[in-house]
């Protein structure tokens, strides 16, 4: 599969505009990649701007910080999804992970599943922010809960997606289980380096600048 469809072409700024996402949308349809992600305000503008192409609209939900209640982010998920979203990537409750109330972010997780059906769901776990243990036990409960990826970070965090985190959510789950890496990956050899990992899914607000690398490197061979 080339590069192209491994990227969520990411707008997710606060300052972001109409024109702007309507601008996303057109790079995403002619770099033929997989999906686009927005905030939630901005779905029903990319689905309409995606219209009559392959591309996938992602929301993401309870975005960056995770901490709203499970009832608002079940809300959230399915407005998203009613807008025409294909896709939602939710932050968990990072302070309930770190008290160790691992059930209850399972419960979260399985609830907005169930609420979205057969939508994808990417769980973020935000990994500046946990340690190690962290990171596995958010594995291992995510599969449990019937999420379809498991996701390194926000971008909007104090760091982004090391390959390290990325190889220690796959042995947590023995590959069982999608992962995304975001946050930080702007150059094709890093791109590369996730892929062959196994990551299925970038998130990136460069993958313009992924592709074009991409065909400079290839028409230089």
């Amino acid at each position: 599969m080339k590069i192209n469809q491994y990227i969520d072409h990411t707008l997710l700024k606060p300052t972001a505009s109409s024109a702007q996402i309507v601008q996303l949308c057109e790079e995403a349809i002619t770099h033929d990649f997989y999906a686009v992600c927005v905030n939630g305000s901005r779905v029903a503008l990319a689905k309409k701007s995606v219209a009559n192409s392959a591309v996938k609209v992602a929301a993401v939900i309870g975005f960056p910080l995770g901490a709203m209640d499970t009832e608002s982010k079940v809300f959230e998920a399915r407005k998203a999804i009613e807008n025409g979203a294909d896709e939602i990537d939710m932050v968990v409750n990072i302070g309930k992970v770190l008290e160790g109330e691992l059930s209850a972010v399972q419960d979260e997780i399985f609830q907005i599943k169930q609420a979205i059906g057969d939508k994808v769901l990417k769980v973020i776990f935000e990994n500046c922010y946990l340690e190690a243990s962290h990171i596995t036990a958010l594995s291992e409960i995510s599969l449990k809960a019937g999420a379809d990826f498991i996701k390194t970070s926000t971008g909007f965090g104090t760091g982004g997606a090391t390959l390290e985190d990325v190889y220690r959510m796959a042995a947590a789950t023995n590959n069982g289980i999608a992962i995304k890496a975001a946050g930080g990956i702007r150059d094709l050899d890093t791109a590369e380096k996730y892929l062959a990992l196994g990551v299925t899914r970038l998130g990136t607000s460069s993958g313009v600048a992924l592709v074009t690398e991409g065909i400079a490197k290839k028409d230089s061979y």
